[in-house]
């Protein structure tokens, strides 16, 4: 390893600061720590955000639950708001890697980080939630710009994720054996305003389904997504899968989604 800074600020303030001096965040490190061995990054500090209380926990304001950036995978998992009002996301949490993972893995690293095949992209498209930074609230359509590339600014930080409650939400996925990273994993949210399907591990970056969301809003049934065409030109193929495959993902694992949020 090579030479570098290490800060833990106890303040919001304090860690913002060494960020927009050019300073990297680091929340659970699980992606972080492995490119700094294998030298794909070399930042000069690094910024603990783990001594910081306000980052951390959830709670409910009203229709939302609000969930710190630096709570851990395990926590969202565990949480008996979350357990409660979307079990979807709480099911997803206790999906994401192995329990090591799950116990330093954070929400916000995993946001912002913006893996094509993370898990939790799929659920703030889904749900239509909202990330909040130091600076603003971005809505997550807005947020997810393509292969690891978001919104956020040089020097800002997302401090929470605030999730709108649903009638009904579930996540299905495919998992990489090796990895268990996605190679097709598909959240599925029922809310006043309609339907809304996400799925993470088959393109570029976290995208929503037009014809899936149609069917699913005239006929939430497992039945109305066999009759949708899933266009495997834009999707990914790889050596796990090839387009053609995840295409067929995409159709079982919205299938699994549908009857977990109906059960």
């Amino acid at each position: 390893m090579y030479a570098f800074t290490y800060e833990r600020p106890t303040t919001l303030a304090q860690a913002v600061s060494h960020l927009q001096a050019g300073g990297q965040a680091l929340a659970g490190g699980q992606t972080l720590l492995a490119s700094m061995k294998q030298r794909l990054l070399a930042p000069e500090q690094l910024v603990d955000l783990g001594a910081l209380p306000e980052l951390q926990g959830v709670c409910q304001d009203g229709d939302h639950l609000v969930i710190g950036a630096m709570t851990r995978h395990q926590d969202v998992a565990n949480n008996a708001l979350v357990r409660q009002h979307l079990p979807g996301l709480a099911s997803l949490a206790n999906g994401i890697g192995d329990k090591q993972i799950r116990a330093m893995g954070t929400l916000g690293g995993s946001v912002a980080n913006n893996d094509p095949a993370a898990c939790y992209p799929s659920a703030l498209l889904a749900l239509g939630a909202t990330v909040v930074t130091n600076q603003r609230s971005i809505a997550a359509e807005d947020f997810f710009q393509g292969l690891y590339s978001t919104a956020l600014e040089p020097g800002e930080l997302i401090t929470a994720i605030r999730f709108p409650l649903a009638q009904r939400a579930a996540y299905a996925k495919f998992k990489q054996s090796a990895s268990r990273f996605a190679l097709v994993g598909v959240f599925v949210a029922q809310t006043q305003a309609g339907v809304r399907v996400a799925i993470t591990g088959a393109g570029n970056g976290v995208f929503r389904h037009a014809g899936l969301e149609a069917a699913l809003s005239q006929s939430f049934t497992p039945e109305a997504v066999a009759q949708v065409a899933i266009d495997a030109s834009d999707l990914n193929g790889d050596l796990h899968a090839s387009a053609d495959y995840r295409a067929h993902l995409i159709t079982v694992q919205t299938q699994r989604a549908v009857r977990l949020a109906l059960a």
